[in-house]
C-alpha cells in the first residue's frame, strides 16, 4: 500500500487538495478530522486538554470550544507545547485505526493528511511527500480575509508552524499555490497521475492483496510438504 503524506500550513491550500484527492477517488485520513474526534466530550484526550487548560474552554454544551484553544495556544508557545503533548498520543492512535480500516478495505493508495507531518516524524511512515506551499506573503494576506485576523495575530499563527520554506525542503512533491484556483488543479492533475502510478513491489507487499499472496503461498508451500511427506 502507498502511504502518502500530505502536509502543508495555515491557509496555504492544504485543505482543498485533500479535498480534490478525495473527489478523484483516493482515501484520504485526515488528522484534523481525527484531532475533532479525540476531543469530544468525554473522551480521554478531552479529559486531558480540560484538565490542563480548565473549564474556561468549554462551550455550555460541554464540548471543547476550538476557537477559544486556538486562540490560547497560539499565543503561547508553551501552552501550544502541552497540548502537542496531551493530543499527540490520541491522534497518533486514530490515524493508525484509521490507515488499517484502509488497508483492511483493500486500499492500494491513501493519503494522509497531516499539518504537523514532520513535527511529529510521521514523514518516515509515508512516500511520497506532497508540500502544499505559498510564500508567506500569501499566507498572511489569505489568513487575514479568510479568518478576519489581524496581521499580528496571523502572524502569530503562521509563527507558530515550521516555516513552509522548510517543509518544501523536504518534500518529494512540491504544489505552488501562489496561483489562482485554475493552476492549482492543473498542478494537481500531474501529482495525480504520479500517485497513481503502479506500486512498487514493497509497497505490493504492504497491501492487502499483497499480504494475502504471502499468505497464499505460505499455505500452498506448506500444503505441497505435506503431500510430499505422505508420498515419500
Amino acid at each position: 500500500m502507498r502511504i502518502v503524506g500530505l502536509t502543508g500550513g495555515i491557509a496555504s491550500g492544504k485543505s482543498t487538495v485533500s479535498n480534490l484527492f478525495k473527489a478523484s477517488g483516493i482515501p484520504v485520513v485526515d488528522a484534523d478530522v481525527v484531532a475533532r474526534d479525540v476531543l469530544k466530550k468525554g473522551s480521554g484526550g478531552w479529559k486531558r486538554v480540560v484538565a490542563a487548560f480548565g473549564e474556561e474552554i468549554l462551550l455550555p454544551s460541554g464540548e471543547v470550544d476550538r476557537a477559544k484553544l486556538g486562540q490560547i495556544v497560539f499565543s503561547s508557545d508553551s501552552k501550544r507545547q502541552l497540548l502537542n503533548k496531551l493530543m499527540a498520543p490520541y491522534i497518533s492512535s486514530g490515524i493508525f485505526w484509521e490507515i488499517l480500516k484502509q488497508w483492511a478495505s483493500g486500499a492500494k493508495v491513501i493519503v494522509v493528511d497531516i499539518p504537523l507531518l514532520f513535527e511529529v516524524k510521521m514523514d518516515k511512515w509515508t512516500k511520497p511527500i506532497v508540500v502544499v506551499w505559498v510564500s508567506q506573503e500569501t499566507q498572511l494576506k489569505r489568513l487575514m480575509e479568510r479568518d478576519g485576523l489581524s496581521e499580528e495575530d496571523a502572524r502569530n499563527r503562521v509563527m507558530a508552524q515550521m516555516p513552509l520554506d522548510s517543509k518544501r525542503s523536504k518534500a518529494d512533491v512540491v504544489i505552488d499555490n501562489n496561483g489562482s484556483l485554475d493552476d492549482l488543479h492543473q498542478q494537481f492533475e500531474k501529482v495525480l497521475i504520479e500517485i497513481r502510478r503502479p506500486l512498487t513491489w514493497i509497497e505490493f507487499w504492504r497491501s492487502r492483496q499483497g499480504a494475502f499472496s504471502v499468505l497464499g503461498s505460505v499455505i500452498l508451500g506448506l500444503s505441497v510438504c505435506k503431500q510430499l511427506k505422505i508420498g515419500s
